[in-house]
């Protein structure tokens, strides 16, 4: 009898969730921020989905949203022209950078001590968190808005994506460009993977995989469906994705092939994001949740039990059933 997939989903958004991040692992765990159109991001416990904390102070939807490796600090990107630096323990708002319109992206350096955000109007930005009064670095050459912005290869590079059909990789020091690959539609996505100096792509129903340092390409995968996010799982066994057929859908990496398919959104899936332990991945939908999925289902993990009914087991039987409890945030 095969398992069937329970997601676990997170309420408590009122409007699509367009963004979301895991920390590294901590002595506490892991934790989950999700952007809202609600303006509204939230912080959860990663492995169980468990509301910890909303972090309250944007006019306008939340495009952006990421954590630090340690979980200490939050960063958020929105609509009211302002990008926000958080304590993500406290949940106070520790800076508000000021930008000239709607910030789609922010991302920290691995010692946290720079921030480095993208939006709408088409300049990458580099703030010292050290000196929140000083100028930002300011990095221009896209033409069109910049969806997405990523510290690379040791901090020392920065991959971004934009509507202008391009993805660049900049030289932090002379804020050059090093490369740029063009496409013929707009990027929906990006991932970065350090360990490997992996980029995964989205565009239309392709996923692409390229190599983040020299940007050439290693592999793409076609689709059912266009592809909003895509997320390599940190053994590179397997990579997800989501997009406008509700669906998640999960590959093999190295032959390509579709392993398995979820429906459990009721609305287009923006995002999906492997657990920094590999275990689960979370998906953000227009329906206003996040469900967290397991990656090998049947295991016992988080909130996830997985039992042998007394009344199956018997010397033939290997059915499993696996349970879980719905979360209501």
């Amino acid at each position: 009898m095969a398992m069937r997939q329970t997601p676990l989903t997170c309420s408590g958004h009122t409007r699509p969730v367009v963004d979301l991040a895991f920390s590294g692992i901590t002595p506490y765990g892991y934790f989950l921020i999700s952007a809202c159109k609600d303006g509204k991001p939230m912080l959860r416990q990663g492995d169980t989905g468990d509301w910890i904390g909303t972090f309250l102070g944007h006019k306008g939807a939340v495009w952006g949203a990421t954590l630090n490796k340690e979980a200490t600090k939050a960063a958020t990107a929105a609509a009211d022209f302002t990008a926000k630096v958080w304590d993500a323990v406290t949940g106070d708002e520790v800076l508000t950078l000021a930008h000239k319109h709607i910030v789609k992206s922010v991302n920290f350096t691995q010692d946290s001590t720079c921030l480095l955000t993208g939006g709408q109007d088409k300049v990458l930005r580099i703030y010292d968190l050290s000196k929140p009064d000083a100028e930002p670095q300011e990095i221009t050459g896209h033409t069109s808005a910049i969806k997405k912005a990523l510290w690379c290869n040791d901090d020392t590079q920065i991959l971004s994506a934009a509507d202008d059909k391009t993805v660049r990789l900049w030289d932090r020091n002379s804020m050059e460009v090093v490369k740029t690959l063009s496409f013929d539609i707009s990027v929906s996505s990006m991932e970065y993977i350090p360990e490997g100096e992996i980029l995964v792509i989205t565009y239309g129903k392709t996923i692409a995989f390229y190599n983040a340092l020299s940007l050439d390409l290693i592999k793409t995968v076609d689709t059912p469906a266009s592809i909003n996010s895509a997320s390599l799982h940190p053994e590179k066994d397997f990579f997800v994705a989501g997009g406008d057929d509700f669906k998640l859908y999960k590959y093999d990496y190295n032959t390509k092939e579709e392993l398995e398919s979820y429906k459990g959104h009721f609305g287009p899936v923006h995002c999906v994001r492997f657990s920094p332990d590999g275990e689960l991945y979370a998906s953000g939908s227009e329906d206003g949740t996040l469900r967290l999925w397991q990656t090998a289902v049947g295991k016992t993990y988080g909130l996830w039990k997985c039992v042998l009914p007394e009344e199956l087991v018997s010397e033939n039987s290997d059915a499993l059933y696996c349970t879980a409890t719905e979360i209501k945030a």
